[in-house]
């Protein structure tokens, strides 16, 4: 599942397949409606600046149908970025889910745009007048509005943005329902609060790995094999007969 801007054709879900099909895995990328920044695959506005909450956990369950239609049942779940606290969310209402693998997954909630917000993402200095001016828009009629952010992802609607602040689900929240194991990635780079690893294990109701990526950012550039290589290991290494990683039948779902 990929994050916030993100797509099936960069990031984790262009450069982990590689490194999972070699092991006999069927592997979905997969774009949300909200992929990018804005799509134009018709003249409805679309996109991440458009995205809700509802909207993508929808979509992630079109994916897990898709998959279920072609044989492929119970499928490993892997997300990067908001494609991480989604996937979390989406494990916790499968505990048949057999592995979720988060890679730099947010903290979700309001703590989320603030933190960001604070480390120059997002609304940066000016959180408060965004949210006032995406209210008021919203308000009167108008959710489908542009607005420009300071930070990235610089663009989005009023819409978007008064879901985000009310609608995210909290990460540390859904950890204790996750009843399969758990890797959790995250960049060297990254700012832990904004990305809790170590509190997600503690909360856990499995267990959980966490991993380091060395001198890695919120994207792994450069680290790309490191990470498709660790993620790859792990997944040989959970217990359990061939087919319940999905080597005959279920799909890592990313």
């Amino acid at each position: 599942m990929h994050g916030n801007g993100g797509n099936f054709y960069t990031g984790p879900c262009r450069f982990l397949p590689p490194h999972l099909t070699p092991m006999g895995l069927a592997c979905l990328s997969y774009n949300r409606r909200g992929h990018d920044t804005v799509a134009c695959r018709t003249r409805e506005p679309e996109g991440n600046a458009f995205q809700t909450t509802q909207q993508a956990f929808e979509d992630n369950e079109s994916a897990r149908d898709f998959l279920a239609k072609r044989g492929f049942t119970s499928p490993v779940v892997i997300g990067h970025s908001n494609g991480g606290l989604l996937a979390a969310a989406h494990v916790a209402q499968h505990p048949d889910t057999p592995a979720l693998v988060l890679l730099s997954a947010h903290c979700g909630g309001r703590e989320m745009l603030e933190r960001a917000s604070h480390l120059g993402l997002l609304g940066r200095g000016d959180l408060a007048q965004l949210s006032a001016q995406a209210r008021a828009l919203v308000a009167a009629g108008r959710a489908g509005e542009l607005m420009l952010m300071p930070g990235w992802w610089y663009v989005t609607t009023a819409g978007s943005f008064a879901d985000m602040e009310d609608n995210l689900p909290r990460l540390l929240d859904l950890a204790p329902a996750i009843r399969c194991p758990v890797l959790f990635l995250r960049g060297e780079q990254e700012d832990r609060d904004l990305y809790p690893a170590e509190r997600f294990a503690d909360a856990a109701g499995t267990s959980a790995e966490v991993r380091i990526v060395p001198g890695a950012d919120h994207f792994y550039t450069g680290a790309e094999a490191w990470v498709g290589r660790e993620v790859a290991r792990w997944l040989a290494g959970l217990a359990g007969p061939p087919d319940h990683m999905g080597q005959s039948r279920p799909a890592g779902l990313q």
